[in-house]
């Protein structure tokens, strides 16, 4: 049984809190910057987390970028065109790479920073929503990583979708908050120099948490001259940012920062504060020159997280309130980073290097007060680690059966030494420990791949990879820390007659290891002419797993009904997936660049979100099948035209039969009529995979003069519970930016989110909880004398909860060069948007 604490429970917890837990300091400055130092930090594994129905989440979908200036005619070699070399998204012109001259997959796309900073974002990490197919949304303050959606994947904060900024890995494993966390909040957009997007597993250099697919940031080596912008908005919304170029010891210093704070629409404002800095050296290009990169990152909110819909339905509270103002959390980023590459006609050579120390702390409530009726059910859950790594690559020119061939070999490392641990929490204090453990998780790739051109219209790629993991976990939870069962659950008994404390640390300890080879395999046609190219890709993925449930023996937050442990089982710590997709890219139709792509994806396992733990649990395997359809149109210098489409069919394999006994005992009398079967029953439907997510964009303006853009995001309704039972809102969202850009570099836009007022979830979930307001929730805490069952009280009242879809919002930017010689011309002239143009002459 769950461990539910009764009123004795919460005094106690309540002294307990004032002997041995952190202060609650409640904060509106600027985010302290916290390097770790010997700070005990507390998790729950994410497949043994305190149960719960699975939440699922409503996304935002999201489309490609259009360029911000006109782009020259392709180059005939080059698959689907060069993007500007200058581009003044930013007012000021900057220098972007070119995009790869050839692409092994029809659904693999590149994009300029350029590219990138066109359309309007209403988060740093709504960047990469630039990805075809790919929604990026929020559900928990302004510093928590961001939920992405993909090909039919819930991937909560990024457990299938790998993201990498300069080589360093972006994915957390064996995260305090959720396997493969990701947060993308301390990106800098302006600074991007590319977005390298690839979709499915056929990448030998992609490995751990690739399964839906890999995008790759870089940012920029330098900038021809400074940019500023400054920028207020609704919401008290505000942020400065800046960067600028050196030359320093032969090569050049990029330095780059920004600080913003935002309260936003919520009765218990965000008072989000960050402050983000780069700093870069670097001597000739990247991919034949080398780099010193340093990044500090630091940042503070409150958080309004998801509320129960039955709430706002019966006028109990606002739609922009909450339940638990405490809620919020604090995070911290440093990192050292390296790069050296060499490439002449006959090899090309790159080797990395990089170290990494975060630190995380939060604070949510998702279920209320199902598990403590008088305290509530707030936990605090911290990640403390440092990470470091390489990787290493060596590519070969020469002739297979006279034919030209590339081999490449590759060497990644990575290791990570992490604190992790939950307790349940009053008002950010702690009262008991759940979980306090230290892992140390490490691995090794190798890799190679043989790329040959048979003849002018086929080329292939093969190759594998093979990965070893490693690690071992030791529990640092005290007897006195562990939570208690059994407090006060006899009326007519001593109050600690039972009393039972859930103390498993020591016995959840171990080491483990576990490999896996994973073959890839892409086909490259060209039948015809050089517009039109088809694809074959097949490869197998992978994501790893929490490592504390390949050691874990016991439940660490459930007893039996005679106060015993709850055996669990162990789990792998590599979970296999295999993908294959086929495709074709074209220009036939002239200025019209379209792709369509038909994808399979098949998981060993899937993890999914837990509401009561904040985690994520493992599940059974799943089967995904989807098309995806995208297109650029540009019909002229000044207009262009953008319409993707991506539809998933996504389900669980096999049958699940402890949800099935949960939905018997749920339709028990005493049970029945309180409905908590609503949503529990077994199916096989992928809670919030994604079914359909469409896009379409218009972008009008030239280099410089008025410009204005528009997007419109779609995301079809999904289940949100296994059976189908209950579903999400759909969404749709249009932003809208307009705005004038001088010759000098000077730049004044609008921004306009949510233009139309959507009053969707921007994130939904459907699972038990339990508001004092609930009839069933006065019935299981012996307030009135309507029969129960343990498992209906174990459930709660099942129900949507959601985040909603932020009101209309607008933002005003201002923005140039940084120049410090006095005598070139400051300011812009501010009557030039406003001269008449004489189109007739």
């Amino acid at each position: 049984m769950r461990i539910k604490q009764s009123a004795a429970t919460s005094v106690l917890a309540l002294l307990a809190a004032g002997c041995f837990s952190e202060a609650f300091a409640h904060t509106v400055s600027l985010p302290t910057i916290d390097v770790g130092g010997h700070r005990r930090m507390v998790s729950v594994p994410h497949e043994h987390a305190r149960a719960a129905r699975q939440p699922v989440t409503a996304a935002r979908p999201s489309s490609p970028i259009i360029a911000a200036a006109p782009a020259p005619a392709p180059d005939k070699n080059d698959s689907f065109g060069s993007s500007a070399q200058q581009n003044t998204a930013l007012g000021p012109r900057i220098n972007y790479p070119a995009p790869p001259k050839e692409m092994p997959s029809s659904s693999e796309r590149f994009f300029t920073g350029g590219q990138v900073n066109t359309i309007p974002t209403f988060r740093p990490g709504e960047a990469l929503e630039i990805v075809p197919g790919l929604a990026v949304t929020q559900h928990s303050g302004e510093g928590k990583a961001n939920q992405y959606y993909l090909r039919g994947f819930d991937l909560d904060h990024g457990t299938d979708l790998a993201l990498y900024l300069d080589s360093m890995p972006l994915n957390m494993r064996t995260h305090g908050h959720g396997q493969g966390y990701a947060d993308a909040n301390f990106v800098i957009p302006e600074m991007l120099a590319y977005i390298d997007a690839r979709k499915g597993p056929y990448n030998v250099e992609d490995g751990d948490f690739s399964n839906a697919g890999t995008i790759r940031m870089q940012y920029l080596q330098k900038v021809p001259e400074g940019v500023f912008s400054s920028t207020a908005g609704a919401f008290g919304y505000g942020r400065q940012f800046g960067m600028k170029s050196w030359e320093y010891a032969g090569g050049d210093i990029l330095g780059g920062g920004e600080i913003s704070t935002y309260q936003g629409p919520w009765i218990s404002p965000n008072n989000a504060r960050k402050i983000n800095t780069v700093l870069r050296w670097s001597r000739g290009e990247e991919n034949n020159g080398m780099s010193i990169t340093g990044m500090a990152y630091a940042n503070r909110w409150n958080s309004t997280d998801q509320i129960p819909m039955r709430a706002i339905d019966t006028n109990q509270m606002s739609r922009w309130g909450t339940l638990n103002p405490t809620d919020g959390g604090d995070t911290t980023r440093f990192s050292l980073s390296g790069r050296w590459a060499e490439e002449t006609e006959n090899y090309r050579t790159k080797v990395e290097a990089f170290a990494m120390h975060s630190t995380l702390n939060l604070y949510n409530n998702f279920t209320y007060y199902l598990v403590n009726p008088v305290l509530g059910d707030q936990f605090r859950q911290f990640d403390r680690r440092t990470m470091v790594g390489g990787n290493a690559y060596h590519t070969r020119k020469f002739t297979l059966l006279d034919k030209e061939s590339e081999l490449k070999f590759g060497f990644q490392s990575r290791y990570d030494d992490i604190r992790i641990g939950l307790q349940d929490t009053f008002l950010r204090s702690p009262y008991d420990t759940i979980r306090n453990d230290h892992v140390s998780e490490g691995n090794i790739s190798l890799l190679t791949e043989l790329k040959t051109k048979w003849s002018p219209w086929l080329r292939t790629i093969v190759g594998t990879r093979w990965d070893y993991f490693w690690g071992s976990n030791y529990g640092l939870q005290t007897y006195l820390q562990a939570p208690i069962a059994g407090i006060g659950l006899d009326p007519g008994a001593n109050l600690f007659q039972n009393a039972f404390r859930v103390w498993t640390g020591p016995f959840n300890n171990g080491a483990s290891n576990a490999q896996l080879i994973s073959p890839k395999a892409s086909v490259v046609i060209n039948p015809w002419d050089d517009k039109t190219d088809f694809y074959m890709n097949f490869g197998r993925g992978f994501h790893s797993n929490d490592f504390r449930a390949t050691t874990q023996r016991f439940n660490a937050s459930e007893v039996t009904e005679e106060f015993g442990y709850v055996p669990v089982q162990r789990q792998g710590l590599l979970s296999a997936s295999t993908g294959a997709e086929i495709g074709v890219k074209t220009r036939a139709i002239d200025k019209l660049e379209s792709a369509a792509t038909l994808f399979f994806i098949r998981t060993n396992q899937e993890n999914i979100f837990a509401g009561d733990s904040g985690n994520t649990e493992i599940a059974r395997g799943a089967n995904r099948v989807g098309v995806e359809f995208t297109n650029h149109y540009r019909p002229l210098s000044w207009m262009a035209f953008e319409g993707d489409v991506t539809a998933t069919y996504a389900r669980f394999r096999g049958y699940n039969q402890d949800q099935a006994d949960l939905y018997w005992a749920l339709l028990q009398p005493g049970a029945f009529e309180w409905g908590a079967w609503a949503g529990n029953a077994p199916g096989n439907y992928l809670v919030n995979a994604t079914p359909i997510i469409a896009t379409g964009a218009i972008e009008l303006g030239e280099a410089t003069g008025w410009f204005a853009n528009a997007k419109y995001r779609y995301i079809a309704p999904r289940a949100l519970t296994e059976d189908g039972y209950f579903k999400s809102p759909a969404i749709g969202t249009v932003n809208l930016r307009v705005g004038y850009r001088w010759k000098e570099g000077w730049k004044l836009q609008l921004d306009v989110f949510n233009m139309f007022n959507s009053r969707s979830q921007q994130i939904a979930y459907a699972y038990g909880s339990f508001l004092p307001t609930d009839p069933l929730f006065r019935a299981c805490n012996g307030l009135s004398g309507l029969p129960t069952t343990p498992d209906v009280c174990g459930v709660g009242q099942m129900g949507v909860v959601g985040h909603p879809v932020e009101p209309p919002s607008w933002r005003l930017t201002f923005g140039g060069p940084i120049e410090f010689d006095p005598s070139i011309k400051k300011g812009p002239d501010l009557t030039e948007p406003f001269q008449l143009v004489k189109f007739w002459e």
